[in-house]
């Protein structure tokens, strides 16, 4: 299924505004994947190994999850597992609906293999999010892998209340996702990465820990990073957060870096402001997750995102120090083929080079 995707759907998915494609995809998966047997078609047709890890109290299948910004409004959860994701984060959530940024608000570049989006947090609120996750929970649709909820900051609401605005955020949602990620990183969204310093970290949390502590289970808390701070802040904010509870770590979000332009279209396209995903961000993402690894260890897990498009990739975040990775332009570059071909390229490369399991190869680059 990987080559009609690229040389037929992508190509015929090209000549839309990248956001509407964007749309229709999500809305094609949300409708087709809702009923059992288009389920059944789409895991026969994306197979994928079991590479079993146990994170957080929970199994997951493997360790290749789908990246909070694609499933926005948890509208396709159906859909992930069928396409061979052990595990999906939907988001980012605001506590109030919020439009986002002005269109155009989102672009791709096939020679980066790359996007850059400003969408802003584009969502319909977290009650809305949370009434049709009860509604899909009561009608039995409700998709058999963990699921983690992504939750921002409201563009109206100031860095001094944002921590009721996530811990707001946070208690609606508390029984519809198994673990939470705080995106204080997104460089959509003014002021945000503000939030990134040791004082606001630590409030932040807090202030989601006191909502789970009345809640029924303990459900983990994790910290979205910028891939654009340096190590020292990095390191800094993993302290002050660990302090206050965290569960574990995301590295990373999107940059405002950008790299050497490969040709005309590549430079009209790196010329645009927002947030750059994909193979360029790669290096930017290893180095904050093996930063982060030297530091802390196993003492709590890190989830790695950006640029996971190859077996070789999702190795290279695993072995310096992630636990979970998490993919999203991989699967608009290649399609739903780059899930299985992934993870049974991990499980291949597993037995070539002598590990009985996925959980020994977390760090061994860094040891």
């Amino acid at each position: 299924m990987g080559i009609p995707y690229r040389y037929i759907v992508r190509p015929s998915l090209r000549f839309l505004d990248s956001e509407k494609a964007h749309k229709l995809t999500v809305n094609g998966l949300s409708k087709f994947a809702e009923n059992r047997g288009s389920q059944k078609l789409l895991s026969s047709i994306y197979r994928t190994p079991n590479l079993p890890i146990n994170v957080f109290g929970k199994l997951f299948r493997h360790p290749l999850g789908l990246a909070a910004g694609f499933d926005k409004s948890a509208q396709a959860l159906g859909a992930w597992p069928s396409l061979g994701f052990s595990w999906a984060e939907y988001g980012g959530i605001t506590r109030y609906p919020q439009e986002g940024n002005p269109k155009p608000r989102m672009f791709r570049s096939n020679s980066d293999a790359a996007l850059i989006n400003r969408m802003g947090f584009n969502n319909p609120g977290a009650q809305s999010v949370r009434d049709t996750l009860a509604q899909r929970e009561i009608s039995g649709k409700w998709p058999n892998v963990p699921l983690a909820a992504n939750i921002g900051r409201s563009k109206t609401v100031s860095n001094e209340r944002a921590p009721h605005d996530y811990a707001d955020t946070f208690n609606l949602l508390y029984d519809y996702a198994d673990i939470f990620v705080l995106n204080v990183s997104s460089p959509n969204t003014p002021g945000l990465r503000e939030l990134q310093e040791e004082d606001h970290i630590r409030e932040v949390v807090n202030a989601c820990t006191s909502i789970r502590d009345k809640r029924a289970g303990l459900k983990p808390i994790l910290l979205k990073f910028s891939p654009d701070l340096d190590r020292d802040s990095i390191l800094s904010c993993a302290g002050a957060a660990l302090s206050s509870g965290i569960d574990g770590f995301v590295a990373t979000n999107t940059t405002i870096s950008r790299p050497a332009p490969k040709n005309t279209g590549s430079r009209n396209f790196l010329s645009e402001s927002g947030g750059l995903s994909g193979r360029p961000l790669h290096e930017k993402s290893i180095q904050c997750i093996g930063d982060l690894y030297d530091s802390i260890g196993n003492k709590v897990p890190i989830i790695g995102c950006g640029g996971i498009e190859s077996p070789d990739t999702a190795w290279n975040a695993i072995s310096n120090g992630a636990t979970l990775i998490q993919l999203y332009s991989a699967l608009v570059f290649q399609g739903p083929s780059v899930v299985s071909q992934i993870t049974n390229g991990l499980n291949k490369r597993l037995k070539v080079e002598g590990f009985s399991d996925i959980q020994e190869v977390v760090g061994y680059s860094r040891n």
